[in-house]
């Protein structure tokens, strides 16, 4: 456990030993914020949206930069290159009401780079600065940015550029310890991390290779950011962040979840996506998540051909209640099975 807790400050948001949601297209979606939220993060980031769909209104976009009481501190997260239309985005995000603006230049996949935006901007530190003051021009909320180190790493300008934003009025700053090169290959980097914390008066936030509560406070240790970001490890076990919030807060290892857990935890993410998303899209959308939760069954595969055929919610609803009733007996008799043996042998 940390002697001193690590303190994140943006505007008038004030957490301790935070640990913060990553903006992961298709993943960070509200029902994921929320179940997120429940599970013991600290902030959440909306997944990153582009700045041409929310300036023009695009029923989409706008989707994805609602946010709702109950998934707590919240950013929002937009991309771009164009700083009048980054401006515009902005001001249309500030109505949702998020804690802080973020601003992506780091997202490393083909699409976003192809079109100029994303970790492409980290070629253009000129750019990202005329992109930048256009926000914090255009919006009250306090604005971050999130990048990687730099294009490769004969080319690495992460300290530079952010003492140019820190300049600018920018609050905090997110850095994943990888370039854009290395994509999610190799070891994240956080020796820069850390000089980048060491550089700057603003918070860091630090990001890449966060999978459990040990490496939480390694990333806290190791490099001295006030908070850390979760973002792949999420995929396979959002509860990741109840496990961290353990070993920060009291030292504990806690064990992974049973399977009945699991379930439990499928049953409540399925109802919030189908809450906030409606039966439809809510289901279809949950897909993805089935292995997270179901994936080391031995019969996975069949159980998921089944799953995503079910396109009604009270009828997957019967059919994974029914799973877990049979979990649940299984469980019970395998306890007395063990009870057994051990009074056997006493």
């Amino acid at each position: 456990m940390f002697s001193e807790k690590r303190i994140l400050e943006i505007g008038e948001l004030r957490l301790e030993n935070a640990l913060v949601l990553a903006p992961m297209e298709g993943y960070s979606d509200l029902p994921f914020r929320v179940l997120c939220r429940r599970l013991g993060s600290s902030l959440g980031i909306t997944e990153f949206t582009n700045c041409h769909a929310l300036a023009t209104g695009g029923e989409g976009s706008l989707r994805k930069v609602a946010i709702v009481d109950e998934e707590g501190p919240v950013a929002c997260q937009i991309y771009g290159n164009e700083p009048q239309r980054m401006g515009q985005a902005a001001r249309v995000v500030e109505e949702s009401n998020p804690d802080f603006i973020d601003l992506n230049f780091g997202c490393p996949a083909r699409k976003i780079r192809s079109v100029g935006c994303g970790s492409q901007l980290m070629r253009d530190p000129d750019l990202v600065v005329a992109i930048v003051r256009e926000v914090i021009a255009q919006v009250a909320k306090p604005v971050s940015c999130k990048m990687r180190l730099g294009w490769d790493e004969d080319s690495i300008n992460v300290v530079e550029i952010c003492l140019r934003l820190q300049d600018l009025g920018v609050k905090a700053v997110t850095i994943h310890g990888r370039t854009r090169c290395q994509k999610y290959l190799g070891q994240a980097d956080w020796d820069w991390i850390a000089r980048v914390k060491e550089a700057l008066e603003i918070p860091v936030i630090g990001n890449g290779d966060v999978c459990s509560g040990e490496d939480a406070q390694r990333m806290f240790e190791h490099t001295g950011v006030d908070a850390v970001m979760i973002g792949r490890a999420t995929f396979r076990k959002p509860w990741i962040f109840r496990e961290a919030r353990a070993f920060l807060d009291k030292g504990e290892s806690l064990p992974s979840p049973s399977l009945l857990e699991r379930m439990d935890l499928l049953l409540e993410h399925l109802a919030l996506s189908v809450q906030y998303k409606g039966p439809v899209k809510g289901l279809r959308d949950m897909r993805k998540f089935y292995p997270t939760y179901l994936g080391d069954l031995t019969d996975f595969p069949a159980l998921r051909r089944e799953l995503v055929c079910v396109d009604e919610w009270s009828a997957l609803q019967d059919t994974l209640l029914g799973l877990r009733e049979n979990a649940t007996q299984n469980a019970t008799q395998n306890a007395t099975h063990v009870a057994n043996s051990m009074g056997g042998h006493s």
